[in-house]
């Protein structure tokens, strides 16, 4: 039984960038693995670029028609025969110490059921760093996607035990859901360190379906507050909101800081203007 599977689900995929993306999964330094790629496209194929690729861990397949990037991942779940699930997207590379590194740290952790790291975006060449500690990205996630999904990798059991999928009414932001739904169950660490280079080109699935996206992330941020009482209240104390409005949309006038029970009120991002304290009162005590 190989220690992780690569789940890897394709459509339309560009072929370079297939060909980049395949080629990073076989250069990891971590060998024991399955490659699971599932084609969801049966009337326009990439196998003549799976069959560039000699090596035994490739398993394609193909679905009969087309079903969606939400019922690809999961049957790509049940195939898989690996302790730890690591995730992969089409045209994105993964450096080669990635599955070393997260493998490492799972065997160390086991009360951590996913990793993830930095990343780097190739189109805009910048770094992108999300918080390290379980508890700060269980505080984020409540607001954000704080875990990279392509970077990530998954303990099969945690999904399992607990019957959590992906779920199709989410999508396209159906990974996010996936790390909410978690919240309860495990905990979660990002690796300090880029062992991912992600292509954010305009035509993938973050820019193409941006709208769709943000209607889903409300939807999600909905159940996490039900599902996270506690959690919830942690981040109404230590969240801070930040208003400001701007001169001629140039120059800063008023900067306002909201967190908890305080409203600050700055000129120019500098001088304090105004402090507001709230309080609630019942029949003239304060509670």
């Amino acid at each position: 039984m190989p220690k992780v599977s690569v789940l890897m689900p394709i459509y339309r995929t560009n072929k370079e960038h297939l060909q980049e993306a395949i080629e990073s999964i076989l250069s990891q330094t971590f060998k024991d693995f399955e490659f699971l790629i599932l084609d969801d496209c049966p009337d326009d194929d990439r196998q003549d670029i799976i069959k560039l690729y000699k090596d035994e861990r490739i398993k394609y397949f193909k679905n009969e028609k087309n079903l969606g990037i939400t019922p690809s991942r999961n049957k790509l779940i049940d195939m898989a025969k690996g302790e730890y699930l690591a995730v992969m997207d089409h045209d994105d590379i993964s450096l080669p110490t990635r599955f070393e590194k997260q493998v490492a740290y799972l065997d160390e952790h086991q009360d951590v059921g996913v990793v993830s790291s930095s990343i780097k975006l190739l189109v805009k060449n910048i770094i992108h760093a999300n918080p390290i500690e379980s508890y700060d990205i269980k505080m984020a996630l409540i607001r954000v996607c704080s875990m990279v999904h392509p970077a990530s990798m998954i303990r099969k059991s945690i999904l399992i035990d607990n019957n959590i999928y992906y779920e199709e009414r989410f999508s396209p932001a159906e990974d996010y859901a996936l790390w909410c739904r978690l919240i309860s169950f495990t905990n979660f660490y990002n690796i300090p360190e880029v062992l991912f280079h992600y292509r954010d080109h305009i035509e993938n699935t973050t820019n193409k379906q941006k709208s769709k996206m943000d209607q889903a992330r409300l939807s999600i941020r909905s159940f996490v507050k039900v599902e996270n009482p506690a959690l919830y209240e942690d981040f109404l104390l230590n969240i801070k909101k930040i208003k400001r409005i701007k001169l001629f949309r140039l120059i800063p006038f008023l900067t306002i800081i909201t967190q908890a029970n305080r409203t600050r009120v700055y000129l120019f991002d500098k001088i304090l203007l105004l402090q507001i304290k709230e309080a609630i009162e019942l029949k003239g005590q304060r509670i």
